[in-house]
């Protein structure tokens, strides 16, 4: 378990929290596609997680199963910052681009890979540039 911190884009959310390394995760689902605005989603599961800085917009989100999940963003910039269940909240998954330690925090499994776009499976063939 690692103490980390982040924000949103804008500045005008920021938090801090307790994350398992261990549990980080890539999502491929389409609702994580589409709420990414990109070909899946990586969150970091956390916990104590506590709000330094404004205060998200809450979209609750209901999936196939109808299992609800709230969706915190920035209201200013729209920055996805988490999604948690629905009351009382005890693990956040933190979007680990909003973390400010997240070269430290690298996926150890892909989920709902059935949704995934073929391409984003295997990016060594892609060109990179720095």
């Amino acid at each position: 378990m690692i103490t980390v911190d982040g924000g949103c884009h804008c500045g005008h959310i920021r938090y801090e929290a307790v994350v398992d390394p261990d549990k980080v995760a890539i999502c491929h689902c389409t609702d994580c596609q589409t709420l990414s605005g990109s070909a899946y989603r990586t969150v970091a599961p956390g916990s104590e997680f506590k709000l330094l800085n404004g205060r998200p917009k809450i979209y609750i989100k209901t999936a196939e199963s109808g299992n609800q999940r709230q969706q915190g963003f920035c209201p200013e910039c729209g920055t996805p910052i988490y999604s948690a269940p629905v009351g009382d909240a005890q693990v956040y998954h933190l979007r680990v681009g909003t973390i400010r330690q997240r070269a430290q925090l690298s996926p150890k499994v892909q989920n709902w890979c059935r949704s995934a776009l073929g391409w984003s499976m295997d990016l060594k063939g892609v060109p990179q540039n720095r």
